[in-house]
């Protein structure tokens, strides 16, 4: 059935169980969790361990994960200002005379921290202020070497053209996802149907394919984490953040219209065959776009066709080949907290890795129930412990999670 938008109904405790342990999406079962990371420490700790020196720079795999889940105790602002603290302090940037050599050391890595943070969570440096803290630290190592400057100008260009790619993205979403009503029944020269446009099952869910990989395109990985922000309780009355998940509910609204589109497509015809070969239309629609590992389009066609004013047709159904309905039906049987599900999609992530086609690399996950698995991992674990310290290990495994989703997404450039 098509998904409710707010974050919070769509992961309704109890709607499933917890996510299984299991090594998940070619993970490997006794893989350290991140070399280096403490299992818990307290936030200043896990500062200090963010910021570069001359001889230290933290690993990759650290640097996004605190990133990701800072944000759920400090504000990426006010995160990004104790960070170049901490640089200007150690590295005594404020200084009149500078040790050349040792910020020579230094300026590279730190130039690799700013343009890792600037290249993966670009919207944390929309406010002017965000954009002064980088400016001041580079042009406080500046002196040292003039190519860190042009380095700086490089990185800012390409920051301002992803954040001008985003500002543009919401946008056209929103007036994709925008409600037409009409007071009479509408006109025939704007309503056609959809085998009228296209008949071709594998057309059908290329499009549909393209259309998903365009919208989870725009999702940023922090909103994985912003949609479950609850408040600190060792912090302040107010949590970090409101409203910054618009790309993943406009995701979700993507599932639902296609949901209601399948549902209206059958229910149009008025005679019992033409709504049968619309059924079996889309019943070829669901089994290419599992074919092509688009498992949410398939989702989304399948809660269509078992919407009521589909599933009481029974007349209609009589005439209906469900062989394969049936079969795709299992496929994302919920049962077993979607066992069947998690297998196939576990098998369309390794044809991904060894993939020889581009084709073959594209795996589109069912949105709803990652976000769920997020939702109970980030639930089932306390963030903070007894001694005030984070939980780092948490956001361990939520890295995980939000990684595995990312290198998914990055298949988008793959052509059909």
């Amino acid at each position: 059935m098509p998904q409710t938008l707010s974050a919070s109904d769509m992961v309704t405790p109890g709607s499933l169980s917890p996510p299984p342990t299991e090594p998940t999406d070619g993970e490997q079962a006794g893989q350290p969790l991140l070399d280096g990371a403490p299992s818990s420490a307290s936030l200043e700790t896990l500062i200090q361990h963010l910021v570069p020196t001359a001889d230290y720079y933290p690993e990759k795999a650290y640097i996004f994960t605190f990133l990701l889940s800072s944000r759920l105790f400090i504000e990426p602002r006010e995160l990004l200002a104790r960070v170049c603290h901490l640089c200007i302090e150690q590295q005594q940037l404020d200084k009149p005379v500078l040790d050349k050599a040792r910020v020579r050391k230094f300026g590279p890595k730190l130039l690799q921290l700013l343009a890792e943070w600037t290249e993966t969570f670009p919207r944390d440096f929309q406010e002017e202020s965000t954009i002064g803290h980088l400016k001041d630290v580079v042009g406080r190592i500046a002196p040292c070497d003039e190519a860190y400057r042009k380095r700086m100008h490089q990185l800012l260009q390409a920051l301002h053209q992803k954040l001008a790619a985003l500002r543009q993205g919401p946008e056209g979403l929103v007036g994709a996802d925008k409600p037409i009503s009409y007071r009479t029944k509408p006109p025939a020269s704007i309503h056609r149907e959809l085998l009228g446009v296209c008949s071709d099952p594998y057309t059908l869910a290329q499009q549909l394919t393209h259309v998903e990989l365009e919208r989870l395109r725009h999702i940023g990985p922090e909103e994985f984490v912003q949609a479950f922000v609850n408040k600190d309780p060792l912090a302040s009355t107010k949590p970090c953040f409101s409203d910054k998940t618009s790309n993943l509910e406009a995701y979700v609204k993507w599932f639902n219209r296609l949901c209601y589109l399948v549902a209206t497509e059958i229910c149009m015809p008025a005679k019992k065959k033409q709504r049968a070969q619309v059924i079996e239309f889309f019943i070829d629609v669901a089994r290419e776009c599992f074919n092509i590992g688009n498992f949410n389009s398939l989702m989304a066609i399948i809660s269509g066709m078992n919407m009521s004013p589909v599933s009481r047709l029974k007349k209609t159904w009589a005439k209906v080949r469900t062989a394969k309905f049936f079969i795709l039906e299992h496929q994302m049987d919920p049962t077993g907290n979607f066992c069947n599900y998690r297998t196939a999609l576990r098998g369309a992530v390794h044809r991904s890795l060894t993939a020889h086609s581009s084709r073959e690399k594209i795996v589109i996950p069912f949105f709803s129930l990652l976000i769920k698995d997020i939702y109970f991992l980030n639930e089932g674990c306390a963030n903070r412990l007894p001694n005030g310290h984070v939980n780092f290990e948490v956001f361990i495994w939520l890295l995980m999670k939000v990684r595995a989703q990312r290198t998914k997404q990055k298949k988008k450039d793959g052509k059909l």
